[in-house]
């Protein structure tokens, strides 16, 4: 399988697992000019971004470390950019947000998920 579609693959199970988990899904692949978000979600009344990393070997196997370590102070810069111009452009400026982190690891078909809330500090 390419890794498009892999990645695809990946962010459909994190969105199933995220709405199992009890969050809404919002929306797929918010692209602004800062970057991209794969999933908006909402959990109560805290609207979440959803930075998803797959990897297919899981965190104790990995010599870089897991997904989440792959999430670099750019990266990170980038979603906090577009998070707040995702908030600014659709006026929810006053609602409570965060970014998190979702790992997905293993195969496609048994995937492994670790959930980092709030890995991302100051997006609102």
């Amino acid at each position: 399988m390419e890794t498009q579609r892999k990645g695809n693959c990946a962010e459909d199970l994190a969105r199933q697992w995220l709405e199992n988990q009890g969050l809404k899904y919002i929306e797929s692949n918010y692209s602004a000019r800062t970057g991209e978000i794969d999933l908006v979600m909402q959990q109560s009344s805290i609207l979440v971004f959803v930075e998803v990393r797959y990897r297919k070997r899981n965190n104790h196997q990995s010599r870089y470390g897991g997904a989440v370590a792959s999430v670099d102070l750019r990266k990170q810069r980038k979603l906090i950019q577009t998070a707040r111009l995702y908030l600014q452009t659709r006026k929810l400026g006053g609602l409570a947000a965060r970014i998190d982190v979702l790992d997905v690891s293993g195969s496609l078909s048994e995937p492994v998920f670790e959930w980092v809330r709030n890995a991302i500090p100051d997006c609102g």
